[in-house]
């Protein structure tokens, strides 16, 4: 794959690459976990990467003092708001533009090559789902 300039992409273009690298991350962390039929793997992963799931991780990140960098919190910052013409199927705006936050530092993190640290950030995301959920 080519190199991308991310410092030249708008929030929308973070969260899109953002939401598909958290997305296959999940993907496989359930499909580690043993699950194998269709129906329970996507209920899973939908807990994990729906718009409620993901404010949720970002409201957890943001309260935990100097967790995220200036520079993560700015790209994060970047995504929320930006001005996008869809929205959530189950969210309401404020809950789906943190989400695509998360999604857009995600994208900032992997087209940076900072996999250390994206690692980081969804091991710390699955622990906050799974602390606060009942789903799973």
């Amino acid at each position: 794959m080519t190199n991308i300039d991310y410092k030249q992409l708008n929030g929308l273009a973070l969260a899109y690459i953002g939401d598909g690298i958290y997305d296959l991350y999940i993907r496989e962390y359930v499909l580690e976990k043993g699950l194998t039929q269709p129906n329970r793997l996507h209920r899973a992963t939908t807990s994990y990467v729906s718009a409620k799931a993901q404010s949720r991780i970002m409201h957890s990140l943001l309260e935990t003092a100097d967790y995220l960098t200036e520079e993560e919190l700015s790209y994060y910052k970047r995504g929320r708001n930006a001005k996008s013409h869809t929205s959530a199927k189950n969210a309401d705006v404020t809950t789906y533009r943190v989400a695509t936050g998360f999604e857009a530092l995600c994208g900032y993190l992997y087209l940076s090559k900072q996999q250390t640290r994206l690692e980081e950030i969804f091991a710390r995301s699955i622990a906050i789902i799974e602390e606060t959920s009942n789903e799973l």
